[in-house]
């Protein structure tokens, strides 16, 4: 007995027959598994969503849920602010041109020549001019702003404190005052030049502000 022979095989010989072998099992396919995963979990998170878009729209108010649209602002070429002076003309009136508007113009400053140069000025827009001199008593020295514009009630209500105040930016607006005898209050204003004063406003500048001052209330731009 060959000593490779098991212990009780008593020496026989055995042999391997038949068709049968061992069957060995396929691998997992893993990849296969976890990408299902993934689209199941992709396609319950669309579902979510979908759910609550659904909500949201049939638990909107009257309006639809839609938010109110923001206001649009002014475009860059227009100008919301009034004049400094404020003075508007009266809704719907025509003012008047510069030549009907007489102006006395007088220098409250200690500056020699100040009311005639600014006369002159004023006479190449245009403008009729009255009186240039110095500033009466009580508003030598006391006027700060660049000038104090002065007339009538009728003179407001005309349009020509409208005309004249756009010619100077920053001037004020004094309490009415009488016209000389003899003068059309309408068309008669006083413009008293102060310590604020370097230069009237651009004639093109003033001709903008002027339109702003005359538009109607209900066509102002909005701001």
């Amino acid at each position: 007995m060959s000593m490779l022979t098991p212990p009780g095989m008593g020496g026989k010989k055995f042999r391997v027959t038949g068709d049968r072998y061992p069957r060995m099992r396929p691998r997992r396919r893993r990849g296969r598994f976890a990408f299902l995963t993934v689209a199941a979990l992709a396609t319950a998170g669309l579902l979510g969503y979908g759910t609550l878009q659904l909500i949201d729209v049939f638990s909107a108010d009257d309006d639809g849920g839609r938010a109110p649209r923001a206001q649009a602002g002014p475009r860059p070429d227009q100008d919301c602010a009034p004049p400094a002076n404020d003075e508007r003309a009266p809704e719907g009136a025509d003012v008047p041109e510069p030549s009907a508007i007489t102006v006395n113009v007088y220098n409250a400053t200690g500056r020699t020549g100040l009311a005639q140069d600014t006369a002159d000025a004023l006479a190449e827009r245009g403008f009729t001019i009255g009186d240039v001199a110095n500033a009466p008593q009580d508003l030598d020295g006391q006027v700060q702003a660049p000038g104090l514009l002065l007339g009538e009630t009728a003179a407001e209500e005309s349009g020509a404190l409208t005309v004249l105040g756009a010619q100077l930016e920053g001037a004020e607006t004094g309490a009415p005052r009488p016209a000389a005898e003899g003068a059309d209050p309408a068309s008669v204003v006083d413009l008293v030049l102060g310590e604020g004063f370097t230069e009237l406003t651009a004639a093109d500048e003033a001709d903008r502000r002027l339109a702003a001052a005359t538009v109607p209330t209900g066509n102002t731009p909005a701001c």
